[in-house]
């Protein structure tokens, strides 16, 4: 069987080069840039599209903090741990929630505008799975944009921090000694730069988001094609946790075709009183757990996955029609535009709803600065492992985790970087060069179908062999072999993930959290395990299982 391997030698048009490379313009990545900067160090940060084009921009629900007076960082971290299912990182999580409200007040301090109560004090509301209204909201449902806006505008006052567009990242450099040192680009559009290049500098952060694309049914925009977990696995970084994905349980359902990124309604909705009903209009949610239609994320799409099998509906509906015209004009604008683009009046009218996936919870190992087992690579954001997730991230913690560990890793990098020297391209090592199976394109829709049914909500060994084999088959031979270009290139990286995501899947026999196995219903103490793999320079996966407080670095199993 053929792998999927080096996407590029780093043999390039161009150089460039800069204290530190950021991958990647959603929250994590703008922020890193920021923390960066203000220790007085030039900044290439490289972007997939435009500067405002990834996840973040599409974030409903806010930014989860510790910001009230009846609410504290232990409360936070508590519900952080159940929803959880006892695979975060206590120490992470308590980093998280305690260094939250801080991160925060520095967003607002960069320009960042959040609703206010009529005393003019942050107005806070509730989501699934907390115990406290400690969710900030912009613009009603339009947090993200209103985020990405703020640091965007902060990026570009800032001259010492330099914006690639349209630069697709391909692969790792290393030195001799096997430290990162940049990173190899393929640039698309007028200007100075074209085609395939190498940045250079001392530490490279990746910020790249997540692999929503690797399935047909996503929230994701179609920039997230897991590049930066697809380049770490390449370079022989650690991954961790790939297989919990999480499938956000209220994604307005467009019929049985649909593909692509899909009309996320936030679970925002539900914590303002909206409910969930089968076709009878029976809300079943009710004992289904104690919270109900708030229930941590895992727990709702499961029970309407559950609900939509035993009725043999195509989907279950969500009923805001309690919530009034009034609430849904001035607190859910964007999901308003939404489903009356599409011919639904939720004032009015239920919203046919289905689980879609969301976010993936795994990805770049790291320690509690976001280091990964790689010297001089970073990883941050939703493309990071960083324990504070575990088997289900805990609602609007995405945000939040993308400014706390920015400003952790700009302070990793500033003490990292007192001993090293400066890169040029004599340093990079040659013997890394080597080029394996570049995937076509043409089967990323099948691998998508593929994954929505035999590794989304519902797995099964049955199943996830069935996705094996057929991963297997496709990598097999010179059949689906591509060629260099943008499409290919981010084909191979979902197949790479894809590959890694399954095993994962397969190995943990049990359901927790985000990952239901329909042959083992249960969670199994055995089972309270991170599992961490690294892929071969011949593509083989090794993987371990680590304690949920291991990290890279540290001694503990």
């Amino acid at each position: 069987m053929s792998v999927p391997g080096v996407l590029q030698a780093p043999t390039s048009g161009w150089t460039t080069s800069a204290d530190v490379i950021v991958v990647g313009s959603g929250v994590a990545g703008l922020t890193t840039a920021l923390r960066v900067r203000a220790q007085g160090k030039s900044v290439l940060l490289v972007t997939k599209a435009t500067v405002d084009e990834g996840s973040t921009r599409w974030a409903q629900g806010g930014i989860a903090a510790a910001l009230a007076d009846d609410d504290s960082p232990e409360d936070h971290l508590r519900d952080t741990l159940v929803a959880g299912g006892g695979l975060c990182n206590e120490e992470a999580v308590r980093i998280l929630v305690t260094e939250g409200p801080d991160a925060v007040r520095e967003l607002m301090a960069w320009g960042a505008r959040f609703d206010t109560d009529p005393t003019g004090s942050i107005s806070l509301t509730r989501e699934g799975g907390h115990h406290r209204n400690r969710i900030a909201h912009a613009g009603g449902d339009a947090t993200g944009a209103e985020v990405s806006r703020a640091l965007v505008a902060a990026v570009s006052a800032d001259p010492g921090i330099e914006v690639v567009e349209n630069a697709l990242v391909l692969d790792l450099l290393k030195d001799i000694d096997g430290a990162a040192i940049g990173v190899t680009l393929h640039v698309i559009g007028p200007g100075r730069r074209d085609g395939v290049g190498a940045a250079l500098a001392p530490a490279v952060v990746l910020a790249t988001g997540g692999f929503g694309q690797v399935f047909g049914q996503t929230t994701n925009p179609y920039v997230a094609t897991g590049d930066g977990v697809a380049l770490a696995l390449r370079a022989g970084a650690a991954v961790a946790d790939l297989e919990f994905v999480q499938f956000h349980p209220t994604v307005m359902w467009l019929g049985p075709l649909a593909q692509g990124q899909q009309p996320l309604v936030s679970e925002a909705v539900r914590g303002e009183g909206a409910v969930l009903v089968d076709d009878a209009g029976e809300r079943f949610m009710l004992g289904e757990h104690e919270m109900a239609d708030l229930a941590p994320r895992d727990v709702v799409a499961k029970a309407i996955r559950r609900r939509m099998r035993e009725t043999g509906a195509a989907h279950m509906w969500l009923d805001g029609r309690g919530l009034g015209a009034d609430m849904w004009v001035h607190r859910f604008p964007t999901i308003l535009a939404s489903c009356r683009l599409r011919g639904i009046d939720p004032v009015t009218d239920l919203i046919p709803v289905a689980p879609a996936q969301h976010y993936a919870s795994g990805g770049v190992l790291t320690d509690l600065d976001g280091r990964s087992t790689i010297p001089g690579l970073y990883a941050c954001g939703e493309v990071a492992c960083s324990g504070v997730h575990g088997a289900n991230r805990l609602a609007s913690n995405s945000l939040l985790e993308g400014l706390v560990f920015g400003r952790r890793i700009a302070s990793a990098i500033e003490a990292d970087q007192l001993s090293r020297r400066v890169v040029t391209e004599a340093d990079i090592d040659a013997r890394d060069t080597q080029r394996s199976l570049v995937v076509r394109n043409a089967i990323r829709r099948q691998l998508q179908q593929k994954m929505d049914v035999d590794a989304g909500v519902l797995r099964s060994a049955e199943s996830l062999d069935e996705a094996t084999q057929w991963i297997d088959a496709a990598l097999s031979g010179d059949v689906n072999r591509g060629t260099p270009c943008t499409e290919d290139w981010e084909t191979t990286n979902l197949m790479t993930v894809a590959r890694v995501l399954v095993e994962h899947a397969k190995l943990r026999e049990e359901t927790r959290g985000s990952h239901w196995r329909e042959d083992y219903p249960n969670a199994e103490e055995r089972w309270r395990v991170r599992l961490v793999t690294t892929m071969a320079k011949d593509g083989d996966l090794h993987t371990e299982r680590r304690s949920p407080e291991w990290v890279p670095g540290s001694e503990n199993t």
